[in-house]
């Protein structure tokens, strides 16, 4: 086992120069006034309500950010240092071997409590404990490591802002910063008679499922379809915020696209995104423009990342991927009972018969299930919020493959990136792929 406290030693952590100082307090500001803004609507009834019901479980962002930022020695330094030795990457590889072990021993424990095997299942206590110790121990140093190679990856595809001459060209802006840990839930609002996300409210990471039953029920109460998930990232504050339970090919492309989010607040399509989001000028294309960009682009680098400090995991997951895309003749096709659930519900909705697609979703719940797929609730907002992702395979939105087309189009991901974030409207992406005029 690889000694950490040498590789800490070694990693180094530098002060903060005044020039990255004033770069991490424009980033700040920045989330500071985009709360401000969402701060300043004037509520109505349903806004009312809602701040009723969920004033005891609020996550607030910005003081959770100013909280994490007091361990400002993790910006900028990207410890240069160990990503020169080849313990980097063997760090990141054993620490999700032990999240591997992890969850394995927590379903040990779980089948021995069931048997009532008191003595193996205090061993089993034991063993749950000590992994939880390793974890806990490698986290932070894990985080740094991903963090540059992110940050190095971003680099090697001339992914910028043009800071060079502020920042020197071995700094990321914004900075790749993040934090493995429990993600707060979010709370998502639609209409009954038709689906959008009109309101969302962001819940704190401890909810316990009778709370979440009845904040929904409430919420429901004052007319609308609502519902409360729980979040893989969120870009929203600083560090962002990522969790620790998914692999690690999941993990480094959930860092690059939460970072890209955060990119996308200096372009005109991020600045139309939080002037939407803070409902000063309302754009209904905006969100789903902007997640799908985002959701594309972070597959691709993160799959760019994985190949160039992992190539035995990106092996694994060729060939996993392979195995799984081979036909099952008579078998479910999750993504296409999805499609067609979604088309006749926006019909039944556009019909006036609220009532009659509340039934089929019901229905269709309990048929996805007997298929093997659980959805713990199936409404206008579940498909409100899913739907934003207009690049998923269960998406009827055709913004997924006009967006796929334009990175078709571009000759590099760089192109890509620099058109598509100009892109406020489907109006423009469409003049966009007609002119064949990238940036």
């Amino acid at each position: 086992m690889t000694n950490l406290n040498s590789t800490l030693h070694k990693a180094g952590r530098p002060a903060l120069s005044a020039n990255r100082f004033r770069a991490l307090r424009l980033v700040v500001a920045l989330s500071l006034c985009a709360q401000c803004m969402m701060a300043c609507q004037s509520p109505d009834s349903l806004e009312e309500g809602l701040t009723r019901i969920t004033e005891p479980y609020r996550f607030e962002p910005v003081w959770w950010s100013l909280r994490k930022l007091v361990r400002g020695d993790r910006l900028f330094e990207g410890a240069k240092a160990l990503m020169a030795e080849p313990t980097a990457a063997r760090l990141v590889l054993e620490y999700y071997a032990n999240m591997d072990a992890l969850r394995a021993a927590s379903s040990r424990l779980s089948a021995l409590t069931q048997d009532g095997d008191s003595r193996a299942a205090a061993t089993a206590v034991a063993d749950l404990q000590y992994l939880q110790q390793q974890r806990y121990a490698l986290r932070d140093i894990v985080e740094r490591i991903v963090g540059e190679q992110v940050c190095q990856g971003l680099r090697s595809e001339d992914i910028h802002l043009g800071l060079g001459p502020l920042l020197g060209k071995r700094y990321c802006f914004p900075p790749v910063n993040f934090e493995m840990e429990e993600l707060p839930h979010l709370l998502v609002v639609s209409p009954r008679e038709r689906i959008e996300r009109s309101n969302e409210v962001l819940l704190v990471q401890e909810l316990a499922g009778d709370d979440v039953e009845e904040i929904e029920a409430r919420v429901d109460a004052l007319g609308v379809s609502s519902l409360v998930l729980g979040l893989g990232g969120f870009g929203g504050t600083y560090p962002t915020l990522v969790a620790d339970e998914g692999d690690l090919p999941w993990v480094l492309s959930t860092v690059v696209e939460e970072w890209f989010h955060q990119y996308l607040v200096f372009t005109p399509l991020g600045v139309a995104y939080l002037l939407d989001y803070a409902g000063i000028r309302p754009n209904p294309d905006i969100a789903a423009i902007n997640e799908t960009l985002a959701g594309i682009f972070s597959q691709e680098m993160g799959d760019l990342i994985l190949e160039a400090y992992y190539p035995e995991v990106a092996a694994r997951r060729r060939a996993s991927s392979q195995a799984s895309a081979a036909p099952d003749e008579g078998g479910f096709d999750f993504a296409s009972a999805m499609r067609e659930i979604r088309i006749t519900v926006d019909r039944l909705l556009a019909e006036g018969r609220i009532t009659e697609a509340e039934d089929y979703m019901r229905e269709r719940q309990a048929y996805l299930l007997q298929n093997g797929y659980y959805i713990r609730k199936l409404n206008q907002a579940y498909f409100a919020f899913y739907g934003t992702y207009a690049a998923e395979p269960t998406s009827v939105d055709p913004l997924g493959e006009q967006m796929r087309e334009l990175r078709r189009q571009s000759p590099s991901l760089q192109a890509f990136v620099r058109s598509a974030s100009q892109v406020t409207s489907r109006q423009e992406l469409e003049d966009l792929l007609s002119s064949s005029e990238l940036i």
